[in-house]
């Protein structure tokens, strides 16, 4: 027994300093942490040195943060804090999370400024639409079933008492997240990081961005690109390089349905009930702020380049358009979005600053989709 000890005592001493030796070798720059996430995917890259075990440590931090926005806000699961909101009976005070009122009074926020063109209360068209929980085949609604559910629908059947942390539902309403919640989720991820210490990276949620410091040493800022309107394989035109900012595009090119020939957009306008049906492909938000940013890039896509464009101007927005002109598309930015990056910039990008009415718009020239 003495001498199987002596024999075994070096062994799993070697094995252990083996582990730990794997654990601490440092990996290069940067590192990229990615899989899949509500439905979509996640991929982080930190700038920061790191070892291998503190790269594991922050991916599973990183997991334990997304898995309490979705534990909070999908509608894909019945135990959701949002799902038994959705439950609670109507007219009842119901004390929320922290985070949940937090996207609750954004979106309530961003509802009343773009007069219901972004609104929570949806989620019952979403799903007649077929494009949330409920299954439904992929087929327009009757007209009498659409109006039943609009009739409930709107920003005053919802009422959120932030400071107090407690919100209710007026009327019957299916209250809907996917507008902003992956931008809270995109924000949350990141203050996880910066509690860690870390001072460079890149969240990227499923297409929601958010980005502190630089991507190495030489201080090379990060760079993100902005598809063009295009079905089939994704393509970046418009390439932004970006500081201590987030990113949300909303467009209607990715998620649709065909019925009779006719494209239906996963975008609803509220206020209608029924999807998209304008120029404007893509509006992009640049904001400190990724959920207010993913908020506000569903508003103005919603609203179209007219409306969009001079509500981004009033509110100070920073936007960047893509609008359809025939086989090719315009592209559009706000005089913040242009100030953000500079004019000359934007020249080189081939963006047309909209400083005037929003009649402008018109003379900006078209870019064939080649």
């Amino acid at each position: 027994m003495t001498y199987l000890r002596s024999l075994l005592l070096p062994l799993l001493l070697g094995l252990l300093l083996a582990g730990c030796s794997e654990r601490d070798r440092p990996l290069a720059s940067p590192v990229t942490l990615e899989g899949d996430i509500f439905g979509t995917f996640y991929q982080v890259s930190i700038a920061d040195p790191l070892t291998q075990g503190e790269a594991q440590a922050l991916e599973e931090g990183l997991l334990a943060e997304l898995e309490a926005v979705d534990a909070a806000m999908s509608t894909w699961r019945d135990d959701a804090e949002l799902m038994a909101f959705n439950r609670a009976p109507l007219g009842e005070w119901q004390p929320l999370s922290d985070h949940l009122i937090e996207v609750l009074a954004i979106g309530q926020s961003v509802a009343e400024a773009s007069g219901g063109a972004f609104d929570m209360t949806i989620g019952d068209l979403v799903n007649l639409w077929s494009f949330g929980p409920e299954a439904r085949p992929r087929e327009v609604p009757d007209d009498a079933a659409l109006a039943e559910r609009l009739a409930e629908v709107g920003p005053d059947s919802l009422e959120v008492e932030a400071e107090a942390r407690q919100a209710r539902r007026l009327r019957d309403v299916f209250v809907d997240l996917s507008g902003v919640a992956k931008g809270h989720a995109t924000d949350r991820v990141a203050a996880y990081l910066d509690r860690q210490g870390l001072e460079h990276y890149l969240v990227n949620l499923g297409g929601e961005i958010k980005v502190s410091g630089y991507r190495d040493a030489e201080s090379t800022p990060w760079r993100i690109g902005i598809e063009v309107p295009r079905d089939g394989q994704p393509e970046a035109r418009h390439v932004l390089a970006l500081e201590r900012i987030a990113v949300a595009t909303s467009g209607d090119y990715r998620n649709y349905f065909e019925a009779d020939g006719q494209r239906y957009s996963h975008t609803l306008d509220p206020r209608t009930g029924r999807p998209i049906t304008h120029r404007l492909a893509s509006a992009t938000v640049v904001h400190p702020s990724d959920a207010w940013a993913d908020a506000w890039a569903t508003a103005l896509l919603v609203l179209g380049e007219d409306d969009g464009m001079a509500l981004a101007r009033e509110r100070g927005l920073a936007v960047l358009m893509l609008v359809r002109e025939g086989e090719g598309w315009t592209s559009l930015a706000s005089p913040a979005f242009a100030e953000r990056f500079g004019r000359e910039a934007m020249d080189d990008l081939g963006v047309t600053v909209v400083d005037g009415p929003a009649s402008d718009m018109a003379e900006a020239p078209a870019r064939p989709l080649e």
